[in-house]
């Protein structure tokens, strides 16, 4: 007698290797269907063009793993509550396997899927696969939220990680597969005008690349990472960040094979605590990304200004490192976390534009887009967010630049209009003769732009806007 099938439904978790309901499919020995559903659904906030592009390749490396071991991916797109209600009525399936999630509306509609699944018979087995702990599991003394970083990663440090890193899976038996989509059908990836060719050259999409892309850090940028992480001209992150996003590697993989001390994986530690830290925040203020942490930015008079703000989404404000980061994220779908900060605080506090709408742009934008980290994020540039910068806080971009990007190369490389500026002027152009600006055949206004705002002034406003939040 044939075992009744299991079904693996796949969402964030795009991987063989410590993949915990796909591990624990294949220990039931079951036959079982593996199944990604694009969803489309009203109440989940659609994915950004970077974010659905690298999902294409995710899902074509996931596929060809899967085959590997005897397993055909199924995809379909729509509701999930109807495809995978009618996947298991139409194939008999027993027990449903999935990791968890932790955006308030994908959790509450798994919760309404694995409801109806349960009253017909269907069992439901769910788990972490996405962090190292859950977000409800480090608590307050109060037994709340924990608001300040520090104190919150002192206690997941002493808390210890829950579980090890688990190994994949062998030649398994398949189900009969249902009907599947094509994945060109979805039509994920451009091509009129096709805007993903530096992505293609940039990355190595699906779990296969975050091998290697691990492989690589742990080789050369881990040693001296915590001096050079701020470097944008200078490979010294770990560029992990989508592969964890699209949940191609766990942070347990990682954890499992950083040093146990050492400065530079200290610090790398407490990066991956900072994404647990913001799922922790998302957890019990799930509208991170639409509203304040701190009310009182309800009443910020931020400037309606959208000439300013598709300057800034184009890398056209004439301060180089902002500009510079804006182009490296248009053309790689990825920028630099010290230039993260520069440009979001450019645009809250140089222009005064509502972090909402820089938070709206990474979204789209951003291959590693992901809910928490990006909400989180941005709003601790703003200073409205938990533990945040203070809004008094405002980066100067020229002293940014030169301290992080002292030779101009991360500027030069992404501003080519500009690199035949002496290194004094690369990162203030207008500061530079004449002569100087003939010289690298720059003329600000047409070849490069002049300064969208000064900086001294921009600074002033910005102070006062807050002084007036204040009182």
């Amino acid at each position: 007698m044939t075992a009744s099938p299991a079904l693996v439904w796949f969402r964030n978790d795009l991987r063989i290797e410590d993949n915990p309901a796909l591990h624990a499919a294949a220990a039931s020995r079951a036959p079982f269907i593996a199944l990604y559903v694009l969803e489309e659904a009203k109440e989940l906030r659609a994915k950004g063009a970077a974010w659905r592009w690298w999902l294409a390749g995710s899902l074509r490396n996931l596929s060809a793993n899967l085959a590997k071991r005897g397993v055909p991916l199924t995809l379909r797109r729509g509701d999930p509550r109807k495809i995978v209600a009618g996947i298991v009525q139409e194939t008999g399936i027993s027990t449903a396997y999935w990791n968890r999630r932790y955006v308030a509306a994908e959790a509450k509609l798994d919760l309404e899927i694995e409801q109806h699944l349960l009253a017909r018979d269907c069992a439901v087995e769910t788990f972490n696969a996405s962090l190292l702990h859950e977000p409800w599991e480090i608590k307050s003394k109060a037994g709340g939220p924990i608001r300040v970083f520090t104190p919150y990663f002192r206690a997941s440090e002493e808390r210890g990680s829950p579980r090890k890193a688990i190994g994949g899976i062998g030649r398994v038996q398949a189900a009969n597969a249902p009907r599947s989509e094509k994945l060109e059908d979805w039509k994920l990836e451009p091509s009129r005008p096709d805007w993903s060719k530096d992505m293609d050259v940039s990355w190595t999409r699906g779990e296969n690349g975050a091998k290697q892309r691990l492989e690589n850090f742990l080789n050369d940028a881990l040693k001296n990472y915590a001096e050079r992480r701020d470097r944008p001209d200078i490979d010294g992150t770990s560029r992990l960040s989508p592969y964890l996003a699209h949940g191609e590697i766990s942070p347990h993989q990682i954890a499992a094979v950083l040093p146990s001390r050492g400065r530079d994986a200290e610090k790398y530690r407490a990066e991956l605590g900072w994404r647990e830290f913001s799922y922790h925040l998302l957890h019990y203020f799930p509208a991170l990304a639409r509203e304040n942490f701190q009310r009182r930015f309800d009443a910020f008079p931020w400037r309606d200004d959208a000439a300013s703000l598709k300057r800034w989404q184009r890398g056209l404000t004439g301060y180089p490192i902002v500009d510079a980061g804006m182009r490296q994220l248009w053309h790689t779908g990825w920028m630099h976390n010290r230039v993260r900060m520069i440009c979001a605080s450019f645009l809250i506090k140089h222009l005064l534009i509502d972090w909402r709408l820089g938070e709206e742009w990474f979204w789209d934008t951003l291959v590693d887009a992901d809910p928490a980290n990006n909400a989180a994020s941005w709003q601790w540039v703003a200073g409205s967010g938990a533990d945040a910068a203070p809004y008094f806080r405002i980066f100067n971009p020229v002293l940014q630049g030169e301290k992080f990007d002292p030779e101009g190369a991360y500027v030069r490389n992404w501003i080519p209009e500009i690199a035949e500026l002496p290194d004094q002027f690369v990162h203030k152009p207008w500061e530079a003769s004449p002569l100087e600006l003939a010289a690298a055949k720059v003329t600000l206004g047409k070849t490069y732009p002049a300064p969208i705002v000064d900086h001294r002034e921009a600074r002033e406003r910005a102070l006062s806007a807050f002084q007036r939040l204040k009182s």
